[in-house]
């Protein structure tokens, strides 16, 4: 009888291990917001607005707090739902080392669009918030 038991507990434990290694591995694994550098920030945000792929548009965003991924389904959600297309991105006021991004395209009915996201970098890693830009 003791045996069943103990075998039981020491099954549980290393369920538990192999549960909190396998967490704390995809933790480690999870790769950095923003992108590695501007040319690649614009890129990915045109792609991801033009495609409208909430998950690489959340994972360019310097969001505070733990919504980010809800923004970015709302956000995406109206774009797709206004038939925004054609989008693109200008970074500015220097390719290399912007404030801004200027999103600028298309609605469903052909109306242009454009507004102005401030563009943010920390430890190498290039990312868009939705703060007024800085002059």
């Amino acid at each position: 009888m003791h045996i069943r038991r103990d075998v039981k507990v020491g099954l549980s434990i290393t369920a538990a291990v192999v549960w909190i290694g396998a967490v704390t591995l995809l933790i480690v694994h999870e790769p950095d917001p923003g992108a590695a550098s501007p040319a690649e920030l614009r890129d990915r945000l045109a792609a991801a607005l033009s495609g409208h792929d909430a998950d690489a548009f959340a994972g360019l965003l310097d969001y505070p707090g733990s919504g980010g991924d809800d923004f970015a389904k709302d956000y995406v959600s109206v774009l797709a739902g206004r038939g925004a297309h054609d989008v693109h991105v200008e970074l500015s006021p220097d390719a290399n080392s912007p404030t801004r991004a200027t999103v600028s395209g298309a609605l469903g009915d052909g109306t242009p669009f454009s507004y102005p996201l401030t563009v943010t970098s920390e430890d190498g890693r290039w990312t868009v918030a939705f703060t007024p830009p800085l002059p």
